[in-house]
C-alpha cells in the first residue's frame, strides 16, 4: 500500500504519533509519504521530553520514509527546508494525494 500523511498539527503528540504510524507502516512493507503543511512545517522544533518528536522523524527517515516541507509555509515561518525535511511544493502535495491508496491528516 502507498500511505500519505498530511501533518498539519502543532502538537508534539500528534506528530510524535503521525511519524509512529509511518514506521510502522514501512516495517509493514508500505510505502510512505508524509508532507508537512501549515503549522506542521514546525515539527521539528516541537517534541518534548515525553513526545521525541525529532527522534521518531529520524527513526521514520532511517526506515526509509521520505518527508516533505510546504515551501510557503515554510517562507511564512521565516524558515527553510532542511535535510531531514526539504522544501516542497503544492504539487508535491498533489502528487502524494493522487499517487496514495490512502491519504490520513492530522
Amino acid at each position: 500500500m502507498k500511505l500519505g500523511i498530511v501533518v498539519y498539527s502543532d502538537e508534539a503528540e500528534n506528530i510524535w504519533n503521525a511519524f509512529r504510524l509511518g514506521v510502522f507502516a514501512l516495517k509493514q512493507g508500505d510505502s510512505v509519504k508524509i508532507f508537512l503543511l501549515a503549522k506542521g512545517v514546525e515539527c521539528e522544533t516541537l517534541g518534548t521530553e515525553k513526545f521525541n518528536v525529532t527522534e521518531q522523524m529520524q527513526s521514520y527517515a532511517d526506515a526509509g520514509g521520505e518527508i516533505l516541507a510546504c515551501g510557503s509555509c515554510l517562507k511564512i515561518r521565516n524558515s527553510e527546508g532542511s535535510e531531514m525535511c526539504p522544501l516542497s511544493t503544492m504539487q508535491d502535495l498533489y502528487d502524494l494525494i493522487n499517487e496514495s491508496d490512502k491519504v490520513v491528516s492530522i
